[in-house]
Order: structure tokens, then C-alpha cells, then sequence
């Protein structure tokens, strides 16, 4: 049985791996929480401070196979980028969201893994194809130059960080794995989705106008809504939503 030309095993396959990355994942949020070196001895050793999250597991296998499901399976390394990308990207994703949520922060090993990780997935597709590559340095470049150009601003008009530093890292090491299009969607989507959702927060009073709301999770959600949705069909809504509907794609 195929789904969308690719075999149900390679699914089952893929949902195995998602269950064991997540897993991974969850034991990693909770050392970098409770400030532990990830690579050591005692990394599966049970802690009596460990919060196990069962969800977290489902979620990744959940949206590997998703993701595996709009990708497809190429028939070289090029055809692939895209879901080779997703797959490495997703479980840093959902620790970015679950510990910027609970802990209102980025860890910088976590930030600096997912720029190291875009940074090899740089070299390996400028092998093959150095306009990617290129387009790969320049999403880099914008995707933490708009969010440290809001940063700044924002310290400058408030007197304090509009946005979290962790926030502009982040966004660094994204652009990596987006391009230059990609990230600068992503920037739009997460802020729109920021302010939706935040007005919903204040309004059912889940959130006080007073409280800091983490705008990582936010970050993570745009690049979930990039990765299932085709980008012309973002473009077209986003066109519509920023121009009241006075113009369409």
C-alpha cells in the first residue's frame, strides 16, 4: 500500500524514529531545564526530578509522518533536502517550544545546535547545488537581522528587549535551514500568529497584559505552518490579510 507514492512501511519506519527522537527530546528538555550537560554518562539514568512528557513522542512521530507525506521521497539527495531538513529540524523544534513555553527561554546549546546542524546542511547542499547554498547564507543573514533590527528598535523606543536575544539567535540558525523566501514567511506568520493568539490569551484572561508571553513557540508554529503549507498558498493568504482583502495572488 503506497500514500502518496511512498510505501506504508517507510510511514511505520518513520513513526518509529519520530517515537525515539521524541523521547530523546523530552529527556533533553528536562537536563536543559535543570541546567545538565546533555553528552554525559547519565543521560538515560532515571532523575527524580525528570517530568516525563508522554506527548512529546506522538507529536514528533506524528509530524515525521506528515512531513513524510508532503515531501514525498526524492530520487537523489536534492529531491530529498527538504525532508532530510524537517526530519533534523523537528525535534529541536518542539524543545524550542516546550522550554522558551515553560521557561521562557532558549537555551544557547540548543540555539547553537540548530545553527551547527544548518551550518553542515550548508556545505553538504553547496556540493551539489550552490545557489541553494547561497540562498540558504542569505536566510540566515535576514532571519536574525530583522529579529536583531527589532530587538534594537524596540530597546530604543521601550527602554527594554522587545525581543529576547535567544528569539534572534534562533532565527539565525533557521534561516539556514529555510532560505531566504522561507524565512521571511516564517517571520510574518509567527508574528500574525503571535498576535492572535496573544489577544485570545488577554481576552479569556489566561494571560495578564502585565505578563511576558514567549515568543519562541510562536516561531516554532510558523515553521510547522512553512513546512505543511504550500508557500504560494501562504503568500495568497497573507496578501489578503495584510491588504483587507483588497487584493488577491
Amino acid at each position: 500500500m503506497y500514500f502518496n507514492d511512498v510505501h506504508i512501511l517507510i510511514y511505520l519506519g518513520i513513526a518509529i524514529l519520530g517515537l525515539i527522537f521524541g523521547k530523546i527530546v523530552d529527556i533533553c528538555n528536562n537536563r536543559f531545564i535543570q541546567n545538565k550537560k546533555i553528552l554525559s554518562r547519565d543521560f538515560f539514568k532515571k532523575d527524580i526530578k525528570y517530568k516525563q512528557n508522554n506527548f512529546l513522542p506522538i507529536i514528533n512521530a506524528i509530524i515525521y509522518i506528515i512531513i513524510l507525506y508532503v515531501q514525498g521521497i526524492g530520487s537523489n539527495f536534492l529531491d530529498n533536502i527538504e525532508l532530510i531538513k524537517y526530519l533534523i529540524l523537528t525535534p529541536l523544534l518542539l524543545s524550542v517550544f516546550v522550554i522558551d513555553y515553560r521557561e521562557q527561554i532558549i537555551p544557547n546549546r540548543l540555539n547553537l545546535t540548530i545553527f551547527e546542524l544548518g551550518i553542515i546542511m550548508l556545505f553538504t547542499t553547496g556540493i551539489f547545488n550552490v545557489n541553494i547554498a547561497i540562498d540558504m547564507f542569505l536566510g540566515m543573514l535576514v532571519g536574525g537581522g530583522i529579529f536583531l533590527l527589532i530587538t534594537l528598535i524596540g530597546g530604543l523606543i521601550a527602554g527594554k528587549e522587545a525581543m529576547g536575544f535567544g528569539d534572534v539567535k534562533l532565527m539565525t540558525g533557521l534561516g539556514l535551514f529555510f532560505g531566504l523566501s522561507n524565512i521571511i514567511m516564517i517571520t510574518l506568520v509567527s508574528f500574525l500568529l503571535g498576535a492572535f493568539i496573544s489577544i485570545i490569551l488577554l481576552v479569556t484572561k489566561v494571560k495578564k497584559t502585565d505578563e511576558y508571553i514567549p515568543f519562541g513557540p510562536f516561531i516554532v508554529l510558523g515553521c510547522f505552518v512553512i513546512m505543511f503549507v504550500p508557500f504560494h498558498t501562504i503568500l495568497s493568504l497573507l496578501v489578503t490579510i495584510f491588504s483587507l482583502g483588497m487584493m488577491n495572488i
